[in-house]
């Protein structure tokens, strides 16, 4: 399957390789990197002094968006307003997050806590992706000055452990920042060839990446042979990271001082201020025996053994998924060759300490933890670019493969760029009772609707047994074997009915076409996803608006007139909305209705247990 230039300004398809560069998208800091003369470099900003872009994005007065260390400096004098470790939010709902809401400046809406998480700042609604997206931008235009020169393709790197929706998450950011994002790479994948780990012997190398960031966690262990990197296993916690150091450093001030968290969430701006002194602490005491700091007029200090203390039990969930990925992996620590650092945390001594004894050997550890990801990215942009001959790509998906869902959205079920054979499948279930056909519409292409895109084929699944909405358990599977034919399977999981389509060849479509929709994708970026945005909510809302009709007919026995005028009263201002274009007055009206019925359910459902329980004895005779 061919590979694809595009010049982004003329629309033409070209045979010579443009500069891709390479993105370390953190949770903390974000990168990005490029190869200059033969070698990989990370950019810095105008001030010549850092390669670091803090992840962090503010929103002004006048609603203008800050990016790093700008938007850094707005932690404490306005954190309601000032996003931070918002790649933890990446492809979460409110139900992954609700435990560390509070340890958040900002909002983060619970209206559904099945559905992903949306932030809300002031009066608008925004989604993780739009967030990195602004960190993307800000990056993108950090190297496009530096090189004075228009910049539209990408490699972008995820911890190993991130699943589809994270990976997809990251994808659609790129995207949403002007960047046709080439390859999605596994961040020990990455740092493996910022040490040139390939390199180093000429018989088979087995590779451990103990990668611990701001906001993550992974293991990987890594088989390189003749410049092919095979991932043998992977393990970690996408929620445990060097943010989780300090945050054990403020429980333990909080603890310390007798103070109420409850109380703190009222003072955003002393919590901010704790927070930024508990990092700068875990900082210091990774070289210093000591830390102090006045705060308010208040004196907070901890030393190097307290910190190693509070910190142990986090280091040995590290070291469990080390076992653990060892263990998938059927090899034992000596079977390791190398062990390679990453991320800004394993500067910890306590980290590189326990990692060195469990391994049984030295960590590489001499390239900046910070950048060796965004280096091996920029490493792996050269590959994609075809600069260098001696590592082997395998053949890859043109275009992202998916199905047609609720509203006309497309549904990406195999990426584009993905490696050939390749299999992936998704859960989907009916939007109407006693529904019996589900047509399975298939679509190739990069836009976020199907009227977009290419329809490939379709089939219907008939015969699902009659049941209520969202009952019904569907998969659709993506199978393409090596010689590029797509199979597509459809199976309700309860009744075990299926049916499947097959497609063959590059499904039709000529190198031309290919880049036309390429090109397409990115020049309707913005416009597709508000389109998204906006189905969605209006999704959302349709499905709020059903609940709650059944909510008022179920219970009516139990709720006051006033109670069901008022809650008709958001209902109707919820559908007056949903007909409108404002996806933000959507999840406004939303909003409203989910805090003022919630009280009304957690009453409704007291009764119900009450009368479940009538005349029932609880617990021995």
């Amino acid at each position: 399957m061919a590979k694809i230039s595009i010049d982004i300004k003329s629309g033409n398809v070209k045979k010579e390789s443009d500069l891709i560069i390479g993105i370390d998208l953190g949770t903390t800091n974000s990168l990005v990197a490029y190869i200059k003369e033969g070698n990989p470099v990370a950019v810095k900003g105008k001030n010549g002094k850092s390669t670091l872009v803090p992840s962090i994005v503010h929103f002004d007065k006048e609603k203008k968006i800050i990016v790093g260390d700008q938007a850094k400096a707005k932690l404490v004098e306005d954190p309601e307003n000032t996003i931070y470790s918002v790649k933890r939010l990446l492809g979460k709902s409110y139900n992954d997050v609700q435990n560390v809401q509070q340890y958040f400046g900002y909002k983060i809406l619970d209206e559904d806590p099945d559905s992903l998480v949306k932030i809300r700042v002031k009066d608008k609604y925004y989604t993780p992706i739009e967030l990195s997206a602004e960190i993307l931008k800000e990056l993108k235009n950090r190297i496009e000055t530096e090189l004075n020169q228009n910049i539209s393709k990408a490699v972008i790197t995820v911890p190993a452990y991130f699943n589809d929706a994270q990976r997809q998450a990251t994808r659609d950011a790129g995207k949403l920042a002007g960047l046709d994002v080439l390859r999605i790479v596994n961040e020990p994948t990455a740092a493996s060839l910022a040490y040139g780990v390939d390199k180093l012997a000429e018989e088979a190398q087995t590779i451990a990446v103990y990668d611990l960031g701001g906001g993550t966690f992974d293991i990987s262990i890594l088989r390189i042979e003749n410049g092919i990197f095979e991932v043998l296993s992977t393990n970690g916690d996408t929620y445990l990271g060097g943010d989780d150091f300090d945050k054990a450093i403020l429980d333990f001030w909080i603890k310390e001082q007798h103070l109420n968290l409850e109380s703190l969430e009222k003072q955003p701006s002393l919590l901010q201020e704790l927070r930024l002194a508990a990092e700068q602490a875990k900082k210091v005491l990774s070289t210093e025996k000591n830390y102090q700091e006045n705060i308010g007029g208040v004196k907070y200090s901890i030393n190097k053994v307290q910190f190693n203390q509070l910190i142990q039990a986090l280091i040995d969930k590290t070291i469990d998924s080390c076992k653990s990925a060892l263990k998938d992996a059927n090899l034992s620590a000596k079977d390791i060759n190398h062990i390679v650092m990453v991320g800004g945390s394993t500067r910890v001594p306590l980290a590189k300490e326990s990692v060195a004894n469990f391994f049984g050997k030295e960590v590489f550890d001499k390239l900046n933890p910070d950048e060796v990801v965004a280096l091996g990215a920029a490493i792996q942009a050269d590959i994609l670019a075809g600069n260098q001959k001696d590592m082997l790509l395998l053949d890859i998906t043109p275009l992202s493969l998916g199905i047609e869902t609720v509203g006309g959205l497309m549904d990406s079920i195999i990426p584009r760029n993905s490696k050939v054979p390749t299999k992936a499948g998704r859960n989907y279930t009916t939007s109407i009772d006693g529904q019996a056909n589900l047509k399975v519409s298939v679509y190739q292409g990069e836009r976020d609707l199907v009227e977009h895109n290419r329809k490939l084929g379709e089939f219907i699944l008939k015969g699902i047994p009659p049941m209520p909405a969202g009952l019904p358990k569907i998969e659709i599977q993506f199978i393409i074997n090596a010689d590029g034919i797509l199979k597509v399977k459809a199976k309700e999981l309860r009744s075990n009915i299926e049916q499947e389509i097959e497609i063959r060849s590059q499904y039709g479509l000529s190198e031309e076409e290919m880049a036309k929709m390429l090109l397409e994708s990115i020049h309707n970026a913005e416009g597709d996803m508000k389109q998204r945005a906006l189905l969605e909510a209006r999704n959302e809302a349709n499905n709020i608006l059903l609940s709650t009709d059944k909510f008022i007919v179920q219970n009516a026995s139990i709720l006051s007139k006033e109670e069901v005028e008022t809650t008709l009263k958001f209902h109707q201002k919820l559908k007056i909305k949903v007909a409108e274009t404002d996806k933000d007055a959507i999840n406004k009206a939303m909003e409203e209705l989910n805090e003022y019925t919630t009280p009304l359910a957690h009453r409704a459902m007291d009764v119900t247990i009450r009368e479940s329980l009538k005349g029932k004895k609880v617990g021995k005779d």
